[in-house]
Formats: structure tokens, C-alpha cells, sequence
């Protein structure tokens, strides 16, 4: 909310706004950080000129699994995935819906039909709040700018794989995010890519050919956001 109400009088016309995921997970409040997020998206609505694309939401590494969490009945080896994602910091995203994650380890215990049944009140639980499952249908893997641009930026959660091309990346997205740091040269076609979750923890790191916007945000730091130019300068940056 800090952090909205710096950048909104600044929000102009033809600005897009970008968010590069991880809504969910450790925090204690991702309904309340959801309900924000699609409040503020309102608001920026209503300035004359601006469009509906003009806010894009990526999906993060948390709501990958979350989507995941919806299916994992289906898994082969459903109690263990569903302890993992627990671990991950899914836990407190139920818990913030109204959902006992032990109920959902219980479940898959006791087989598929029990399991189904469970995620089938998770979905329950996200419908009771206006907006957050549509919201859930619109998170994108990544997100350019044009090609025909001088300098096209390429925007990701957590990292990419160099040596794959943009439409094979799959699961890179989220979980190649160890190896961005060793990307010196630029990712065809693109001059630079942003992303928002280092999974390292190593803070804000700006250079020619990539960009973290990672302040720390959940785990004891700052909650980051930065402006930048066509050509891929950050013009300004806000933190709290």
C-alpha cells in the first residue's frame, strides 16, 4: 500500500505497470496483498487515457505453485509434493483463505478422492473473495516490449536459460534463477532482462544486460520499484 501510493501521482498515460510475481507465499497476508493489488489496478483504470493492458501481472514462482496446489490429486506422489509446496511458503497462503494445510496433508493420505475433495474447498475459499480468481487467471509467464524497438527488454520472475529459446523455456522461468547473475551477453532479441525474485537473496544488482529488482521484499527487506526507460535505464526507483 506504501508503495502504491508513491507511484500512483506519478502514473501517467501510456506508463504500463509490471509486476513480476510472488504474491503469494511466506508473507502472512496474501489475501490482503491481492485485494490491494486489484484495488490500486482500479484506480489506475480510472485515469483518463490509460488502457487495460497497461497493468500485467507475471506469475511468480509461488502462484506456479499454487496452480500447481489445485491439481497435485493428481500427482503421483501427492503427499510428498503437497509438503514441499507447504514448506515453500504455500502453508501461509492457506491459512490466509481459511484453510487448514493439515487437513490437506490428512487428505492425501487417504487417496485421490479425499485430496480432490480438499482442493475442491481451497477453490471454494478463493471464490469467496471478489476478483482473486479471475485475478489468478491472469498471470503471464514473461512479458517484452516490442521487438521493432531499439531496445527490447524481456521481463521474468526468477531467471531464464540462455540457451533456450523464449517459447522453450517452461519451468525457467521460476527455477533457472541461480544462473542469471552469469548472464553477460544479451538474450536475442532482447538488450536487457528484468527480473523480480533473486533466489539468492543478493539484492539489487543493475548491469548492461540484466537487472534484479530484488530488495528483500518477505524476508527482512525493502519492497522495490523501478522505473525504466525504452532504451532499459532505470530512471527512478522507489523502496520501502
Amino acid at each position: 500500500m506504501q508503495l502504491h501510493d508513491a507511484i500512483f501521482p506519478h502514473v501517467r498515460p501510456g506508463d504500463r505497470l509490471l509486476y513480476l510475481g510472488n504474491y503469494l507465499g511466506f508473507g502472512k497476508y496474501p489475501v490482503e496483498t491481492i485485494d490491494e493489488l486489484l484495488t490500486f489496478r482500479r484506480s489506475v483504470m480510472a485515469i483518463p487515457g490509460m488502457m487495460a493492458d497497461d497493468v500485467i501481472y507475471l506469475r511468480g514462482g509461488q502462484e506456479e505453485m499454487w496452480q500447481k496446489l489445485m491439481q497435485v490429486q493428481f500427482a503421483p506422489n501427492p503427499s510428498e509434493i503437497l509438503l514441499w509446496m507447504l514448506g515453500k511458503g504455500l502453508s501461509n497462503t492457506l491459512a490466509s483463505y481459511g484453510i487448514d494445510p493439515h487437513e490437506g496433508m490428512k487428505a492425501a493420505s487417504e487417496g485421490t478422492m479425499p485430496l480432490t475433495r480438499w482442493t475442491g474447498r481451497v477453490r471454494d475459499a478463493v471464490r469467496r473473495h471478489p476478483g482473486h480468481e479471475t485475478f489468478s487467471t491472469q498471470w503471464r509467464r514473461a512479458a517484452y516490449t516490442a521487438d521493432r524497438r531499439i531496445s527490447p527488454l524481456l521481463f521474468v520472475n526468477a531467471g531464464i536459460n540462455p540457451a533456450r529459446a523464449l517459447e522453450e523455456q517452461g519451468d525457467c522461468f521460476w527455477w533457472a534463477g541461480q544462473t542469471f547473475n552469469s548472464i553477460n551477453v544479451p538474450y536475442n532479441p532482447f538488450s536487457k532482462i528484468i527480473r523480480g525474485y533473486d533466489p539468492a537473496h543478493g539484492g539489487i544488482n543493475l548491469n548492461c544486460v540484466t537487472a534484479t529488482i530484488d530488495g528483500g521484499c518477505g524476508f527482512g527487506g525493502e519492497l522495490v520499484c523501478a522505473g525504466f526507460t525504452n532504451e532499459g535505464e532505470v530512471f527512478d526507483m522507489v523502496r520501502v
